[in-house]
């Protein structure tokens, strides 16, 4: 028998999905993506590391639609924080049954060779470490076998996952293909745990990341070389980051959708 975990709201109620948390929701797809989180009924846990008025807006966005929402300054790369963060969300706004991994880091484009080792670990430690401990964490508290009501875990990957980013940002491509290969391994393991996993994988979005790397333009000069012919939306991921958690994929475990404009 279930004892059940002693935090408020842990019974589901018939208008709520229970709760979300979202890494790296203060801005991008991120934002994007808690936002249509909220509109589908979900209490929506904003993660975020340094921007917290960015953050502090998107809740304020959320609770003005009449939804649940927070913001939590965590950084994922850092088990206490993630272990903090994952206790916050569900003391403040109940059990959870979905987790987006959409936190990630990008460095200055550079080829190969100049790329070091602290670069390499820095990238590493929040696109596949800190992936890994949110991943964990959420299958501690959904699993059914843990007395969990199940759920779903998207994780935000990349098309350089596929493309290797040669002369940019092979590194983060690297962590990428970790990422990918987490979902495979991952998604069998817990389907029947109950929690269903998936990939989203982007392509050139419309986001602050590029800023990042040096190049606000990025897209705009890539543009000619999609099939599409323009950058994406970050709603345009959000929503098919939704459809993985929706009830319509019930069926989809170990699956990547790839949103790039036909790269």
């Amino acid at each position: 028998m279930c004892p059940g975990r002693l935090v408020r709201g842990s019974q589901l109620s018939e208008e709520s999905r229970g709760t979300i948390i979202i890494t790296g929701a203060s801005r991008g797809i991120g934002a994007a993506t808690a936002l249509m989180a909220a509109a589908a009924g979900y209490d929506v846990c904003v993660n975020y590391r340094r921007d917290r008025d960015a953050a502090a807006a998107i809740v304020r966005r959320i609770l003005g639609y009449g939804h649940r929402a927070i913001a939590v300054a965590a950084d994922v790369s850092i088990e206490d924080d993630v272990r903090m963060l994952f206790d916050m969300a569900e003391n403040q706004l109940g059990s959870m049954t979905a987790l987006v991994n959409n936190a990630a880091v990008l460095e200055t484009r550079t080829d190969f060779s100049g790329i070091d080792v602290a670069r390499l670990e820095r990238i590493l430690k929040v696109n596949v470490v800190g992936c890994f401990l949110c991943a964990q964490e959420a299958v501690k508290r959904m699993s059914l076998a843990n007395c969990g009501s199940g759920g779903g875990i998207v994780n935000v990957s990349s098309v350089a996952a596929r493309t290797g980013a040669p002369h940019e940002y092979i590194d983060y491509a690297m962590s990428k293909g970790a990422l990918d290969s987490m979902t495979t391994g991952l998604a069998g393991e817990v389907a029947p745990l109950g929690i269903r996993v998936n990939t989203v994988r982007p392509g050139f979005i419309i986001t602050d990341m590029h800023a990042d790397g040096g190049e606000p333009g990025r897209v705009d000069r890539l543009s000619s070389s999609i099939p599409l012919k323009r950058g994406g939306e970050p709603e345009e991921v959000a929503r098919a980051i939704m459809w993985l958690l929706s009830d319509a994929a019930a069926y989809a475990v170990g699956s990547v959708i790839d949103v790039t404009g036909g790269i």
